[in-house]
Order: C-alpha cells, then sequence, then structure tokens
C-alpha cells in the first residue's frame, strides 16, 4: 500500500497513473482546481480499489496556498510515499511573444509553480529520509525550438531543477525522477497537428511511469523511443538547429 499525494491530479496523465496505483490498494490526496473532476476522479479511483481519496482544491500558481495542502497531506496520509506532480498548461507561443503577462503567467504556470512546490515537499522527504518525488516535464525542455520555447525553456528549468534536487535528496535515500513525456493525446494536446507514429496514450505514459518510479528510474522518456529522437535533435549544430522550423 502506498501513500500517494498526486498534484495536478485531473490531468490526463496524472489520472492514468492514479488507476494503476488504486489497483494496488493505495490511499490518495488528490490537488487540483475543479473540485467536480476532483470528485469524478475520487469516485473511479474507489471503484478500482483505492483504499481512501481525500480531495483539496488549489491553484498550484497560489504559491500562499501551498503550504496549507501540505500540511493537510500529511495529516491525511502522515507520510508521503510518492509525491506526483502534473500539473501544467500548453502555451500558445505567439501569443507569449507578444505579451509579457502572459509569458510571465504561463512560465509560473509550467516553471515556478513547480519549483515552489518541490521545494516545499524536498524539505519534507527530507525530514522522512524515504519516499519518491515525481515530477512531470517534456522533452520539450532538452532543447529551445521556435515552435515552443516559453513552454520548454520552463520545463528545462525544471528539470535542471531536478537534477540538483536528485543529487541532494539522493545522500537521505529520497529519490526524484524526472518524467518526460513526448507527444500525449490528452485535452491539452487536442486541435493540434501531430504525428499519428509519436502520439501516445495516457494510459501507456502511466505504465511507463509507475514501473520507472518502482524502478527509481533518474530520467525517463515516455514512451522510450524519446530517447533516441531527442538525442539526435540535440545533436544537430546550432547553425544548422536555428535554420529549422520545429
Amino acid at each position: 500500500m502506498k501513500r500517494i499525494l498526486i498534484i495536478g491530479a485531473t490531468s490526463a496523465i496524472a489520472a492514468a497513473c492514479a488507476r494503476l496505483w488504486a489497483e494496488q490498494g493505495s490511499d490518495f490526496f488528490l490537488v487540483a482546481r475543479n473540485l467536480e473532476k476532483l470528485e469524478q476522479t475520487a469516485a473511479d479511483l474507489k471503484g478500482r480499489g483505492a483504499k481512501s481519496v481525500t480531495l483539496h482544491c488549489m491553484d498550484a500558481t497560489d504559491f500562499v496556498a501551498h503550504g496549507a495542502m501540505l500540511d493537510s497531506c500529511l495529516a491525511t496520509l502522515q507520510q508521503i510515499d510518492i509525491a506526483l506532480i502534473a500539473h501544467g498548461t500548453l502555451p500558445n507561443q505567439k501569443v507569449c511573444e507578444q505579451d509579457v503577462g502572459v509569458a510571465l503567467q504561463e512560465f509560473a504556470n509550467n516553471g515556478t509553480s513547480v519549483i515552489a512546490l518541490l521545494t516545499l515537499l524536498a524539505n519534507q522527504f527530507e525530514t522522512q529520509r524515504c519516499g519518491t518525488l515525481a515530477v512531470i516535464s517534456s522533452v520539450a525542455g532538452d532543447r529551445g525550438r521556435p515552435s515552443n520555447y516559453l513552454y520548454g525553456t520552463a520545463k528545462a528549468a525544471v528539470s535542471t531543477f531536478c537534477e540538483g534536487l536528485r543529487a541532494r535528496l539522493y545522500k537521505v535515500g529520497v529519490h526524484v525522477i524526472d518524467i518526460r513525456p513526448g507527444f500525449v493525446d490528452t485535452p491539452m494536446t487536442q486541435g493540434l497537428s501531430l504525428p499519428a507514429a509519436l502520439l501516445a496514450k495516457p494510459e501507456q505514459v502511466a505504465q511507463r511511469i509507475v514501473k520507472g518510479t518502482d524502478r527509481k528510474v533518474d530520467v525517463l522518456y515516455a514512451p522510450g523511443f524519446w530517447v533516441l529522437i531527442m538525442m539526435i535533435i540535440k545533436l544537430i549544430p546550432g547553425v544548422l538547429f536555428k535554420r529549422m522550423n520545429m
């Protein structure tokens, strides 16, 4: 039995992970902005074998609310075995280029809010001296592409933060896993022109996340073929890369 905190619990990937953990009889503390969707998720998990499900409404960019959320989680679960941070948005790059306010808000959605939560959770996990911090980043953070470099910058910041945090917490028995999905068929990507051959289902990604968390993988690409794709993209010389439309 695991005690699991999920922030961004109503996202497609997070919900798919939760369904797998529910089958193991886990206890959940679910955090998201939309109470109605949280209640639907909770009902689904209870039907799949979850031992208990507690709900908490919070906007992840409300930094002041983070502490109260964690206090409530610990009062409920006593200890956190896995914390999955899965919230985020997919910004319109063109709008971000024209509106500084939108750009900063999107960076907060995908970058600073994650770092703030990780900072708070890391101190708790350091006290516990056990557990896993799992963070959904993105392959977009591996290289700055003109089509989504605001989003990619936020994800790159998260991945770099995770690398340092992993080295810090390893010494006290805590693991940090940086999860980098590629294209996933979720409401966030609806309407985008994405190559069908590279489009994964949330359930596929969730299977890989749950297994990777159990194995304490450091960096997890999902699906696995993205390791090769991003390796190739990172090897493209800058003099050529800046001429490409990606």
